[in-house]
């Protein structure tokens, strides 16, 4: 079924990637700089966080001493966030958002999700790599470990894809689904070690925190790219194994209910 699921993706690969490039323009279709946006936005949202942060926070993180520290922190956590709540917030509704053209033509409906996955990849890469580039220049690159990010990349884009997954078919028949999820999405940020480091809170909240799957992949980005350590492979099992579950039961739901969702919508 994998092998079929594959092939059937490689087949209509000029479809994803035609879908993705007019996406990606469309955002800047009628705007006078056009594309110079995708670099100017990131550009200035972390500018405004460094200058100001650095300012305000100082050296307030435990085991960092460098000027940049917390405003690294705090890009770190913000950057990966925001590639999580794309992927999972546009999955939710990329169903219903392309109910025309599920009833009209005839593909895999995986394409859909995958679509969805290189969109955010795109917009992520621009605005991490601008941020990689301040590393450099600022001195704060943290060396060869920065590759250990590719992996723990994977598995939240693994996690954030079959939670999306789940929610857009359920979504399909209870929309109540997305705007829930759309509330506790501003809840679990809050709820994530992104503005403030765990350290910093009580022992008792900490040990509620590890509930968190985000947790772990935050932390290990932020234990990168501010302290230059290697993530703590260990503390990002359980998230890995959420991740697999969550796209096996996206994939299992998907598969019953194709015929019925393009009736609902």
């Amino acid at each position: 079924m994998a092998r079929l699921m594959l092939a059937g993706l490689w087949r209509y690969r000029g479809f994803i990637r035609g879908s993705v490039q007019r996406e990606f323009q469309a955002r800047y279709r009628n705007s006078l700089l056009g594309a110079a946006w995708t670099i100017l936005n990131p550009l200035a949202m972390i500018v405004v966080y460094t200058v100001i942060f650095s300012q305000v926070m100082g050296n307030r993180l435990k085991g960092a001493d460098a000027p940049f520290a917390y405003s690294i922190y705090l890009c770190a956590g913000v950057l990966t966030w925001g590639l999580f709540t794309e992927i999972t917030g546009r999955a939710q509704s990329v169903f219903i958002d392309n109910a025309n053209l599920l009833k009209k033509l005839q593909f895999p409906r995986m394409c859909l999700p995958v679509i969805v996955v290189l969109n955010a990849l795109l917009n992520f890469g621009i605005i991490f790599g601008l941020f990689t580039g301040f590393l450099i220049i600022s001195g704060s690159f943290p060396g060869w470990v920065y590759f250990a990010l590719f992996p723990v990349l994977a598995i939240q884009i693994l996690f954030a894809i079959g939670l999306g997954m789940v929610l857009g078919v359920l979504n399909v028949f209870f929309r109540d689904v997305g705007q829930f999820f759309t509330i506790l999405l501003q809840f679990w940020f809050w709820f994530t070690p992104i503005v403030y480091p765990a350290g910093a809170l009580p022992e008792q909240v900490q040990s509620m925190l590890a509930w968190n799957p985000m947790t772990a992949v935050m932390a290990a980005f932020q234990g990168v790219l501010v302290h230059g350590e290697a993530p703590h492979w260990g503390t990002l099992w359980p998230v890995t194994v959420l991740a697999l579950v969550f796209c096996a039961l996206g994939l299992q739901l998907f598969r019953k209910r194709a015929g019925e969702m393009v009736d609902e919508l």
